[in-house]
């Protein structure tokens, strides 16, 4: 991909922004909770996302897309497949499913593209293991394939170390199949989980940051949801109205819950100009965000930062632009990404001319005018798009910009929308 300096302001009202990924990914999966059609509305349609519906069919479920909508009518009984289930490049798939293939009946391995199988999976298995889940993987059990050999799984409490929805998502369904758990963390991560399940009819309660699940005793309601927007990709847009001086952009039917929108938060923290307007709640919060250009100056970052890990890399474009020098910790998570996030975001920062600083759980930026160059992505979506966002400024050329299209396949599409210059 290549993207040219922009000359003119961004000036657009964006509705076609990419669905929700956290939420299409939930949507998908938590179907098996039913025993009823679940009807499901602007579900991302990005490879991740089909993946998954694709290992939800594999596993028994019949599914129809029609019109925009899809309908997935779920087994009886979890089917234990005779394939291995490819996730692809996600790794929020392959976390989420271990928790509920843990407490199967069945044999089950998970695996996914030569970058996925080269995460680490033991922040999420060894959890699992530790309240009775039997699983195995390369390197000794850190990577994928993973083999799961399910079973019901009895009444756990877990203390997690890591402020991680995925964690929480995996044992959560470890228990609801099982006996119910207890679950809790230092910091309340991404609450998309628990807001689903809740509105599926799970006995879920939150008791001081204590999440008390019972055992799933009789199949849940079937989901009835329209996806909103990302937060996670409309930001990018957000980050571009900061960089193009005299931008305007309104984002339409964006999910507002409020672990999602963190990064806007220290956006107008930084001066940017934000306005946040709801128009609906059903399972979750949704409405508009409009961004003005403004000035923006440096900030520090440390708290909330699972609220904003997905955001890091385009929040650190925002840095590169802003006056003074921004930092941003405890975000050690960055480095078990689809790329170590932190050191990619530092090497292209410094390829583009902007002074920055690693450390072991961040880094900080010195906000300066970036020159163009070459930017390796790693093959991790988000930070082609984030250094995509910095070329409006500048000019940049993104390798690897094709894994753009796991999370965001039109990406490209609406920056030509909003008048800029690129180049697939």
């Amino acid at each position: 991909m290549r993207v040219f300096a922009q000359t003119k302001p961004l000036i657009a009202k964006l509705e076609n922004i990419a669905s929700d990924k956290s939420i299409s990914h939930r949507c998908a999966i938590f179907s098996l909770l039913s025993d009823k059609k679940s009807v499901i509305k602007n579900y991302l349609r990005a490879e991740d996302t089909l993946n998954t519906l694709n290992i939800v069919r594999e596993l028994g479920a019949v599914i129809t897309d029609e019109n925009g909508t899809i309908t997935i009518t779920p087994p009886a009984k979890i089917a234990e497949p005779k394939v291995v289930l490819e996730c692809g490049n996600s790794g929020t798939a392959m976390r989420i499913f271990m928790g509920l293939l843990a407490a199967q009946d069945g044999f089950f391995v998970l695996s996914g593209d030569k970058y996925l199988n080269n995460r680490p999976m033991a922040r999420v298995a060894k959890p699992l293991i530790k309240v009775g889940a039997r699983i195995d993987g390369t390197s000794d059990g850190d990577k994928a394939p993973l083999c799961i050999r399910g079973k019901k799984l009895d009444y756990f409490k877990f203390k997690s170390e890591i402020s991680s929805a995925q964690i929480k998502t995996a044992l959560l369904l470890a228990g609801l199949y099982s006996n119910g758990c207890e679950f809790s963390e230092d910091e309340l991560s991404r609450d998309h989980t628990e807001r689903m399940l809740k509105g599926m009819g799970a006995k879920i309660s939150d008791e001081n940051g204590v999440i008390k699940l019972e055992a799933m005793n009789k199949p849940l309601s079937p989901l009835e949801i329209s996806v909103p927007n990302d937060p996670s990709s409309a930001f990018f847009f957000a980050v571009a109205a900061c960089v193009v001086p005299g931008s305007h952009i309104v984002l339409k039917n964006v999910l507002l819950n409020k672990t999602r929108i963190e990064a806007y938060k220290i956006l107008e923290k930084m001066g940017a100009d934000i306005k946040f307007t709801k128009t609906s709640e059903k399972y979750e919060e949704i409405g508009e965000i409009e961004i003005k250009y403004a000035k923006l100056k440096a900030v520090d970052v440390s708290e909330n930062i699972s609220w904003l890990i997905d955001e890091a890399p385009a929040l650190a474009v925002a840095f590169s632009v802003a006056q003074g020098v921004s930092t941003l910790r405890n975000a050690a998570e960055l480095r078990v990404k689809e790329s170590d996030r932190i050191g990619v975001v530092v090497a292209g920062l410094r390829a583009c001319g902007i002074e920055v600083s690693e450390f072991d759980d961040g880094f900080s930026v010195k906000g300066g005018v970036a020159k163009s160059a070459v930017i390796d992505s790693h093959g991790d979506h988000r930070i082609a798009m984030s250094f995509a966002i910095l070329g409006l400024g500048c000019g940049m050329e993104i390798l690897k910009s094709e894994f753009i299209a796991t999370s965001f396949p039109n990406f490209s599409d609406i920056l030509r929308q909003m008048g800029a210059r690129v180049e697939d």
